[in-house]
């Protein structure tokens, strides 16, 4: 097994020895020097055993008692050594080693939107196709990583008649892609939940309904033969895509008060929601490729003013304006759910639940549905 994915040992040592946190990677996690690593925005997952972090995998079921490493963190193996008094990159695993850049906003509109159509467009045209399929849901930003790769086939899941399935056929038709459709159904959930929770260690109904339509794509690709799986993760984060960004400061469940803020929050909520869905695609048996959370698109939205995120009704501006010469309008300017709605993942572990007994007038009825499961199995 390698001891560092993501990144080879030179930039890493290097990022550790000047304290850079986006040293032009896609995210790395491994060992480097007797100490473990973890990129910034925790793109690749790591846990090492809760009183041993000389004992470490990238599985956690590897593990007795695994913990996750916090992204931007380095730790020795020697949970009684100290990180090298002399490296900016230090720290204990009590905090971040690297942190996040808060840099001011462009000051020219014009600059921030250039910046944003040269790092993505070089990034989804760097990914190489060979074993790669996309995961496709007919929004901008699956669309976008799509458009860099224009040989690889495109996959959605969803139940039949959900808004996922719909919006990938007229999106895939319009950038004349093909599409294969990965029907879910009741089985397939029943099925699924208790392997991810053992593969994730989470039983909390939203990220099951997440990872559960990206877990099923990737089976169908690896079943297909390819190993490598093109997503869209980041997009909403780092340009804006989100309601509650969109509604800031009057929107509770933000705590900043400007959207530029707002959207902020939402980037370092990545390490979690990162760990999450790749451990779920490579237990379907593919890796994630992410072009849309290499350094180089991260450090170009990072200073993006208020107005290039949320203009009005419409949110990520900016991402919106680099597709349109990459994709066609519709699909450039369509909306689309979080994948739990739009692929009917959430309705239906509900309904399920449900049907087994579990009744909404029971406290986290649709969890205590998930652990049943993982009793049963």
């Amino acid at each position: 097994m390698s001891r560092l994915r993501g990144a080879d040992e030179r930039t890493v040592r290097e990022a550790m020895e000047t304290g850079d946190p986006l040293p032009g990677t896609a995210g790395f996690a491994g060992e480097v020097d007797g100490h473990l690593v973890r990129d910034v925005l925790g793109r690749h997952p790591l846990c090492h055993e809760a009183a041993d972090p000389g004992t470490w995998s990238f599985d956690r079921r590897d593990l007795a008692d695994p913990v996750s490493l916090p992204a931007g963190v380095v730790r020795s193996l020697d949970s009684d050594a100290d990180v090298d008094a002399d490296s900016p990159a230090r720290g204990d695993g009590d905090g971040p080693t690297w942190t996040l850049p808060n840099p001011d906003p462009y000051a020219d509109p014009e600059a921030g939107l250039d910046a944003v159509r040269v790092a993505v467009t070089e990034s989804v045209e760097s990914v190489e196709s060979d074993g790669l399929a996309v995961a496709f849901s007919g929004g901008v930003d699956s669309a976008v990583v799509a458009a860099g790769v224009p040989d690889a086939p495109c996959y959605v899941a969803g139940f039949e008649g959900s808004h996922d399935v719909a919006a990938a056929r007229e999106a895939a038709a319009a950038m004349d892609r093909e599409l294969r459709v990965v029907e879910l159904t009741h089985d397939d959930l029943r099925e699924t939940v208790p392997e991810l929770v053992s593969v994730l260690g989470r039983t909390n109904p939203m990220d099951l309904q997440i990872a559960l339509p990206l877990h099923l794509v990737a089976r169908r690709a690896a079943e297909d033969g390819f190993d490598r799986l093109a997503v869209g993760q980041g997009a909403d984060e780092l340009f804006g895509g989100y309601a509650k960004v969109q509604k800031a400061p009057d929107d509770p469940r933000v705590a900043a008060d400007t959207v530029r803020g707002a959207a902020r929050e939402m980037v370092l909520t990545l390490p979690d929601q990162l760990e999450r869905d790749v451990l779920a695609l490579r237990a379907a048996g593919v890796e994630p490729v992410a072009p849309l959370l290499h350094d180089r698109v991260v450090e170009a939205a990072l200073p993006l003013p208020g107005e290039l995120l949320v203009d009005g009704e419409t949110r990520k501006v900016a991402l919106r304006e680099t597709a349109r010469a990459m994709v066609p309008e519709s699909v450039a300017a369509a909306d689309k759910k979080a994948v739990q709605y739009g692929t009917y993942a959430a309705r239906e572990l509900d309904r399920l639940a449900r049907r087994a007994g579990f009744k909404r007038r029971m406290d986290d009825h649709v969890e205590k549905y998930v652990k049943s499961l993982v009793a049963e199995a």
